[in-house]
């Protein structure tokens, strides 16, 4: 685990809905519960200042830590899709891109290469990459861009032989690793959440301990964006263990959720974090503790109303310093 990542993992659950600026004594406070240290902390925000993704500011004494418009919106695209409660239904057709991007612009073929994997795209040769997914507004920005458009073209495309649509999978990903990982997740996790249902274990877990619990959970599980494209369910093996992982990691998340927002809102407030009227503390809970619901940034198919464990911890949420 690195400092880094795990500033884009607290981000995308907690700070983006808190006015998405939070106190850097706040983040060293925060992140030391991982057991990052003070100045491997400066020098992660230090770098992510350098890239682009986070600002900081002065007032007084103390200092201030933003995302970037940049940031933010790699932040909401993973947080869409770690959220997405089931894959998109799919209508046969695939988005095939290619590209030609010259020898001597290596540093921006090889970030776009990043981007397409980014985004789940598979490879079938060096050059073409594709996908059973819609372009997102994202990606077809980022490729309308001068960096990239001379060089790209990209199509709709139906796959018609020799051989099958999963055939093809099997050439363009490697869900092999993909599925034990899977595995792993499962091995790691379900025991701790059995646990943590019981009684004895579920009293005995502080707010704290919940919301350390909360921010490994979902680090562990955000890094399937990075190897998981997402493939719609008619392309995937019978035994396909991602929906089981998706299952399990929701329903923790939800039973940890209200106590972690406790514990991270009365440290961003001790902090110096805004202290927000009752109405946008509320707007704000409900979006951190219910991203599957309406209120949050992730609306689905299969949930329309929001769920109620945020009234739940409304009125023991600390609002003054």
């Amino acid at each position: 685990m690195h400092p880094r990542s795990m500033l884009f993992t607290l981000w995308g659950v907690y700070i983006r809905h808190f006015g998405s600026e939070i106190p850097l004594s706040a983040v060293l406070r925060l992140m030391d519960e991982f057991g990052f240290a003070g100045p491997a902390v400066r020098v992660a925000v230090s770098r992510l200042a350098e890239q682009g993704w986070v600002s900081l500011r002065k007032a007084g004494r103390n200092s201030y830590l933003s995302m970037t418009p940049k940031g933010l919106e790699r932040v909401d695209e993973a947080a869409t899709r770690i959220y997405r409660l089931r894959p998109e239904r799919w209508n046969g057709s695939w988005l095939l891109l290619t590209y030609t991007i010259p020898e001597e612009q290596r540093a921006a073929r090889d970030q776009l290469r990043a981007d397409l994997a980014w985004w789940g795209f598979g490879t079938l040769s060096p050059g073409t990459w594709l996908s059973p997914h819609s372009l997102s507004p994202a990606l077809a920005a980022r490729l309308a861009s001068p960096e990239f458009s001379p060089y790209v073209d990209y199509f709709q495309a139906r796959y018609t032989g020799p051989n099958t649509n999963a055939a093809l999978v099997l050439k363009g990903w490697r869900l092999e690793e993909v599925f034990a990982r899977y595995n792993l997740f499962l091995e790691k996790f379900y025991p701790e959440f059995e646990a943590a249902q019981s009684g004895a274990q579920a009293r005995a877990l502080s707010e704290q301990d919940c919301f350390v619990r909360r921010c490994r959970l979902v680090h562990e599980y955000r890094k399937f964006l990075f190897v998981d494209p997402g493939l719609p369910e008619e392309l995937l093996a019978a035994d396909w263990p991602g929906g089981e992982a998706f299952a399990l990691f929701h329903a923790y998340d939800q039973l940890l959720a209200g106590p972690a927002a406790r514990y991270f809102y009365s440290v961003y407030l001790a902090a110096g974090g805004l202290n927000l009227a009752p109405e946008r503390l509320k707007q704000s809970l409900e979006a951190a503790l219910n991203p599957f619901g309406p209120t949050g940034s992730y609306v689905s198919e299969q949930s329309d109303k929001p769920g109620l464990a945020y009234f739940k911890v409304l009125d023991r949420v600390p609002t003054h310093r």
